[in-house]
């Protein structure tokens, strides 16, 4: 068993849904090479079954918009001298820009080089999200 020390100032992210957490780490943009991050696979979860975690030292400023898309069940802490400063409730995310990509071949966004793939939320209920410029529609999860 490995044991993860706690941390003085960051963020957890916990209750990442098991295979999900390298995708969450991707679109925080974090420098793994300069900043400590720990970052646990398919651990063993009461609530879930399983699970992905993120502990991110010393960064507490990070676009968290997109984890709202990727898991909007993931829970995510601020750390502050070691115990949670701030619990920060997920959701899905009003626009997206450059996460979900277009699958619409006549869509100016998938056909020109340099356009940025921008959705929009119009469902909530049923987490899907429309195309700017086409208005073909994607469901989160399937992108």
């Amino acid at each position: 068993m490995v044991v993860i020390n706690s941390i003085a100032k960051g963020i957890v992210i916990d209750h990442i849904r098991a295979g999900n957490g390298m995708r969450v780490l991707a679109h925080l943009n974090i420098d793994t090479s300069r900043n400590t991050v720990a970052f646990i696979m398919n651990a063993a979860s009461k609530k879930h079954g399983r699970k992905d975690l993120i502990k991110i030292e010393n960064i507490t400023d990070v676009d968290l918009t997109v984890l709202g898309l990727i898991d909007h069940n993931a829970t995510v802490n601020i750390i502050e001298d070691h115990i949670i400063a701030e619990k920060i409730k997920l959701r899905l995310p009003e626009t997206v820009t450059d996460v979900i990509k277009c699958r619409n071949p006549r869509c100016v966004a998938s056909s020109e080089a340099g356009i940025s793939h921008i959705f929009r939320l119009v469902d909530e209920d049923a987490k899907e999200y429309r195309c700017e410029y086409c208005d073909d529609i994607v469901k989160a999860g399937e992108y």
